[in-house]
């Protein structure tokens, strides 16, 4: 058994499942090798490792995304916990510009999504303490690090926490609307 690749409604986001192997000491899993992945029709060069620790269930991060020449594919996981992973095409060309796809990623399930170079990227964890690791396949910029507002009307995503409980970030509460926001 091997990488199972499968994508989503907008097909160039991809679920990833890797096969895990377990014994009486626990599992073992590859979740990322260049050869397989490459095997599997993904040839991307990750540069830079990510982890968050979201403390409270309903916490919001995003929707986030680099402008070129910084932009970034994401391949994210979660080690602990749940959340519901969001994303947003902004590609003002393609056919799915403004839409979104979603999937539940979870240490249990112990699945992975790769959101493109082109997509806006959120999640909402659906547990307390929930880790999220990521690779990307460029480096952070600061002065080319921008978002979306996570509840604009326009893209419509129905997050699993209702807007007075969520908990957000100051930056991304004061995030543009898609219609104002810098796109690809």
């Amino acid at each position: 058994m091997g990488l199972e690749v499968r994508p989503l409604a907008i097909p160039e986001v991809l679920l990833l499942q890797s096969p895990r192997y377990k014994d009486a000491r626990g599992f073992f899993s590859e979740t990322y090798n260049k050869k397989v992945f490459a095997e599997a029709g993904i040839t991307l060069d990750f540069v830079q490792d990510n982890h968050s620790l979201s403390v409270n269930t309903g916490t919001i991060r995003g929707l986030h995304f680099q402008s070129p020449p910084y932009a970034q594919d994401k391949l994210v996981r979660v080690v602990k916990g749940r959340i519901f992973d969001v994303a947003v095409d902004i590609r003002r060309a393609s056919p799915t510009f403004g839409q979104y796809v979603a999937a539940e990623i979870s240490a249990g399930q112990w699945n992975q999504i790769l959101i493109p170079i082109g997509f806006a990227h959120g999640l909402c964890t659906l547990e307390p303490d929930t880790e999220v690791v990521y690779k990307v396949t460029n480096y952070y910029s600061a002065k080319h690090d921008l978002g979306i507002r996570w509840n604009d009307p326009q893209i419509g995503i129905d997050w699993p926490v209702d807007e007075r409980h969520a908990q957000l970030s100051d930056k991304d509460k004061t995030l543009p609307f898609l219609t104002d926001a810098e796109v690809f």
